[in-house]
């Protein structure tokens, strides 16, 4: 049997794996007013908000953690056990959730979750290297980001409506057996690389692996896999473009996390939204990160196909990006009507979307595939430690309901993104062993 196309089966794949791991992940904060009165109701609300902050620290700091063992555990295994590995964890980990009875063992479920759940992104740099041709893998990347952003479109008005019928224990059982469904058809469907797959058509075959290698000669593109250059860690460390990427990510993933965090609570201070419209209005700045993630993978794509350079094409997407987001945040100190404010946060996540795909492109650009993983890994734990950080300085930037300095802080994060792409990366081309 002969599959055309395989190689977006498989991003399709690792797109609805995405989407679980937001429904998953956003579970706790949707179902956490049922949480409190079953469990903690001679709480004060002061209480409950501080129970719910460190048990979400804990799961952030895991997910950042886990972004670096998983990223060595991909380049271990390989992709197709990678994502068992995983998910598998993390679909328990969300079903274990329905025997909590603390915080403690809220806040160890939530630990594991965060560990597991982190390896979506690694492992989707890592599939995205092994399955696309370097001019398709912005789009692909794309592809699996909007996952991200469907994720936290449907995820709210879905799990509300799940609570209608079911209690929030069982809730947290339902959603984690998606998991294991989705474990089905991946099993199924990659159970080799595009290399040794008796599924594709050999068009397609030659077709990614000539296009992994554009800057080669065919005398090396024609070397095993053994001859290209794998660094150590110690050695991926020691170079600069490597913390070009690190860096540049660990600037640019706080913006994501700023509104994934606090929007809702923006809408309740700023605009005295309830629950019920802050249902009806914070849906709308994820449509955004979904144009985002499309348009940036459509344009890197677009770019390369026309003879540009992996360089000139990801330096452009990511720049563009970044100025996208830039005077949009700036913007939100005087946003206006509420209507206003939730386009302009669309804006910023559009303009994060296109910058993003990109950046976490930059690995499979600059290493073999037996090193993407771990620089992945590293830039994705880097990634989530900034995310710590803003999300730990907010409650005291904004303690007088002023989200300004917030904002101005997002923007200097785009701009150092910017430059950490342009000046620590020189050139985006696989890298070759230093001298």
């Amino acid at each position: 049997m002969k599959i055309k196309g395989l190689r977006w089966w498989v991003v399709m794949l690792i797109a609805l794996a995405t989407i679980i791991n937001y429904i998953d992940r956003q579970s706790l904060s949707v179902l956490w007013p049922a949480i409190v009165e079953d469990l903690f109701p001679e709480k004060s609300a002061l209480e409950r908000k501080q129970i719910y902050a460190n048990i979400s620290v804990v799961f952030v700091f895991a997910y950042a953690f886990g972004q670096a063992i998983f990223g060595k555990i991909f380049d271990w295994v390989g992709t197709r056990i990678g994502f068992v590995l995983s998910i598998g964890v993390w679909s328990l980990a969300t079903i274990m959730h329905a025997l909590a009875q603390g915080v403690l063992s809220f806040a160890i479920f939530r630990a594991i979750l965060g560990v597991a759940e982190a390896g979506n992104w690694p492992g989707a740099t890592k599939g995205n290297a092994e399955w696309f041709p370097i001019k398709e893998r912005a789009l692909a990347q794309g592809i699996f980001n909007s996952g991200a952003a469907i994720g936290g479109i449907i995820s709210i008005p879905l799990i509300a409506f799940l609570t209608v019928y079911f209690s929030w224990q069982m809730v947290f059982v339902i959603i984690g057996l998606v998991g294991f469904l989705w474990l089905v058809p991946w099993l199924i469907l990659v159970k080799a690389p595009p290399a040794m797959h008796s599924w594709i058509t050999e068009e397609e075959r030659d077709y990614i692996l000539t296009g992994q290698k554009p800057k080669l000669t065919p005398q090396q593109a024609a070397l095993p896999e053994e001859a290209e250059y794998n660094p150590t860690t110690k050695e991926l460390l020691s170079r600069k473009e490597s913390w070009g990427v690190i860096i540049a990510s660990a600037a640019i993933d706080p913006i994501w996390w700023l509104f994934v965090f606090w929007i809702p609570i923006y809408l309740n201070e700023v605009y005295g939204m309830d629950v019920k419209s802050i249902g009806i209005y914070g849906w709308v700045p994820y449509v955004g990160a979904m144009f985002g993630a499309w348009f940036g993978g459509l344009l890197a794509q677009n770019r390369l196909n026309a003879g540009w350079s992996a360089d000139k094409t990801r330096k452009l997407t990511i720049t563009l990006g970044c100025l996208i987001m830039l005077p949009s945040l700036l913007a939100m100190a005087d946003p206006g009507e509420p209507v206003t404010a939730v386009l302009i946060m669309a804006l910023i996540l559009f303009g994060f979307q296109t910058a993003i795909g990109n950046v976490q492109t930059l690995p499979s650009d600059l290493y073999s595939k037996r090193a993407v993983g771990t620089l992945a890994g590293f830039s994705g734990m880097a990634a989530k430690l900034g995310a710590v950080g803003l999300t730990s300085l907010v409650p005291y930037l904004t303690a007088d309901g002023n989200y300004t300095p917030a904002f101005v802080i997002g923007a200097a994060l785009a701009i150092t993104a910017a430059a950490a792409v342009w000046i620590l990366i020189p050139r985006i081309e696989p890298l070759k062993k230093a001298e």
